[in-house]
């Protein structure tokens, strides 16, 4: 099968000459279109898929355009993966073909994968208490089993992703999905689920205001959750490229800031929250008492932490689900408030309305019954062979309008792309 792989030689490839350092990154990632052997179940109870719509996670990109290259190598989570890799972890698939043992799947049927490679995907028992209540992503065992080491799919050299032509899965890590959500619905149940997660482990309460700090897949998704389930919370977000920006408004945000200066965005909160601007003799202004309540943070930079702390009430919480390289930032605020600093990883069993179930098909029925549309996210697909022109949308964003970008199997070689 063809399959993009991470971990070999780079395929030549000369970027435009714009001085982008993502584009001269990506000439340079160690990553190539390839032939490769067809997966094969890696367990009797698992399955192979024919992925159809894949979508580029933000994981994934910064992998391919080695954001972590200045400042990343020491990345705790290097001790979860195994290479060489196919990536793609956001996948709306079909299952093409049932191993000896495998349940509760018909060949055909649509799925979407969730990609965790945890306790029942590797065949370790009894499960690790993690698994045992749901908590897939932190699972104990990620490195143990038959499988190589990897947190989900397209980590593991083993478990290849869906930026390829076939898929294998666990039948536990395929989700059905209900005939009236289409497939550029359904790619977008992982971002979704993500953001579901963090808001549902820390929820605001009726009348509060919340900050989300990037509008970005994690940023559109944080929103849809919150007006989905917390309608009378007030939510302002912070949105880095005119797409976002207008489909953050169209989405229902009660104040939209671009994201040009710190100093402005903070001003901007304090007037929009009611809250004192402080003045410190050096960087950016300070608000005590604060009056947000809780944010966001989709990005995870030293500097939209530093946001955060800043325009935070006392005792209010940040939440970060973005990852970005580390650095400095003055986070006094952090102690002097109180402030709860909280990280999200990923999601599990999650409940809404009193009903346990995992986050993915909580997003699948949200979509069905209508309460939740996400399909204005999805603003470029591509064919697999023409993946430099998806980087090269996600690289460029202000000039692309990108937001999601997947690639789609469905579409023939030579088939233009989709934009829009």
């Amino acid at each position: 099968m063809r399959a993009l792989v991470f971990g070999v030689e780079p395929e030549p490839w000369e970027p435009p000459d714009t001085g982008n350092t993502r584009l001269r990154r990506l000439a340079e990632s160690p990553v190539a279109l390839t032939e490769i052997a067809d997966p094969r179940p890696l367990r009797p109870d698992w399955v192979i898929t024919k992925p159809l719509l894949s979508g580029v996670c933000g994981s994934d990109a910064k992998q391919i355009f080695m954001d972590f290259a200045d400042g990343g190598h020491d990345n705790a989570m290097s001790a979860f993966a195994s290479f060489p890799q196919v990536l793609g972890h956001e996948v709306v698939a079909e299952v093409a073909e049932l191993g000896p043992e495998a349940t509760g799947l018909d060949r055909g049927q649509r799925v979407v994968l969730n990609p965790w490679l945890s306790c029942g995907p590797r065949g370790i028992k009894p499960l690790c208490d993690a698994c045992e209540a749901g908590d897939f992503n932190l699972c104990h065992n990620f490195t143990v089993g038959p499988i190589s080491k990897g947190i989900h799919t397209g980590v593991s050299s083993d478990a290849t992703g869906g930026f390829a032509e076939l898929m294998p899965a666990h039948d536990s890590m395929l989700i059905p999905v209900p005939a009236n959500v289409s497939d550029e619905q359904a790619v977008l149940a992982d971002p979704f689920s993500v953001s579901l997660h963090a808001v549902l482990r820390h929820p605001p309460l009726r009348g509060m205001k919340a900050l989300v700090h990037g509008a970005g897949s994690l940023g559109c998704t944080t929103l849809a959750v919150l007006k989905a389930l917390f309608p009378e919370v007030e939510v302002a977000i912070i949105a880095r490229f005119t797409a976002q920006a207008r489909l953050a408004l169209s989405m229902g945000a009660d104040l939209v800031l671009r994201d040009d200066s710190p100093d402005e965005i903070i001003e901007q909160l304090a007037t929009w929250s009611g809250a004192t601007v402080l003045s410190p003799l050096a960087g950016l202004p300070f608000t005590h008492p604060g009056k947000i309540d809780i944010v966001y943070d989709t990005i995870g930079g030293p500097e939209t932490l530093e946001i955060g702390v800043r325009v935070l009430k006392s005792r209010g919480t940040l939440v970060q689900t973005g990852v970005n390289n580390p650095g400095r930032w003055e986070w006094t605020p952090l102690y002097f408030k109180e402030i709860m600093l909280a990280g999200s990883n990923a999601f599990g069993i999650e409940e809404i309305d009193g009903v346990r179930k995992h986050a993915i098909a909580h997003y699948l029925e949200l979509v069905a019954s209508g309460r939740v549309d996400l399909s204005a996210m999805l603003t470029q697909t591509f064919r697999l062979d023409a993946w430099h022109d998806a980087f090269i949308a996600l690289a460029n964003q202000e000039e692309s309008g990108a937001i999601k970008v997947a690639f789609d199997m469905r579409q023939q070689v030579g088939a233009p792309a989709r934009t829009g």
